[in-house]
């Protein structure tokens, strides 16, 4: 698994909407210059986010982005998700066929432990809120602890 430009920008961006969505709506073109993002991906990815309602757009003077509900009831998947960026690391997207043979379409020997990690990627992400991203919870920010990480790689019987 590899979380794209896409994904990262996407994160980045929404991290910066809510730290600076204060003082108003925030325009793409602060965002680009705050985050090096150019304002054309920008676009693509607030359309992509405003079609899931994670933001909503202020048009005419003064306008720009606002998050659509809480920071905190936004979670990092929420974002990925919506820009469409994959998250699986099986080499059949959880399909079971990860391999051909004279049998037919059959699972890797591997493919429980793949999916589970699939499964533990997208929990952890679905338990990291945009408002803790943005400093407005109290605590640290998100990271994975090592343990969390470590029960991330658990194999499964087959």
């Amino acid at each position: 698994m590899r979380l794209t430009t896409k994904g990262r920008f996407a994160v980045n961006a929404m991290i910066d909407l809510t730290r600076n969505e204060g003082n108003g709506p925030v325009t793409l073109a602060s965002i680009s210059d705050r985050q090096d993002i150019s304002v054309a991906y920008l676009e693509q990815l607030f359309s992509k986010l405003r079609r899931r309602d994670l933001v909503k757009s202020i048009r005419g003077p003064g306008g720009g982005y606002r998050l659509s509900r809480d920071a905190a009831d936004i979670t990092v998947a929420d974002i990925v998700f919506a820009v469409d960026e994959p998250l699986d690391v099986t080499r059949c997207q959880g399909n079971g066929n990860c391999q051909q043979s004279a049998k037919g379409n059959i699972e890797c020997i591997t493919h429980n432990l793949w999916a589970s990690l699939n499964e533990r990627i997208v929990d952890y992400l679905e338990s990291v809120s945009l408002a803790k991203l943005a400093g407005q919870e109290r605590g640290k920010p998100a990271r994975p602890s090592a343990g969390a990480i470590n029960q991330a790689i658990v194999f499964q019987g087959e």
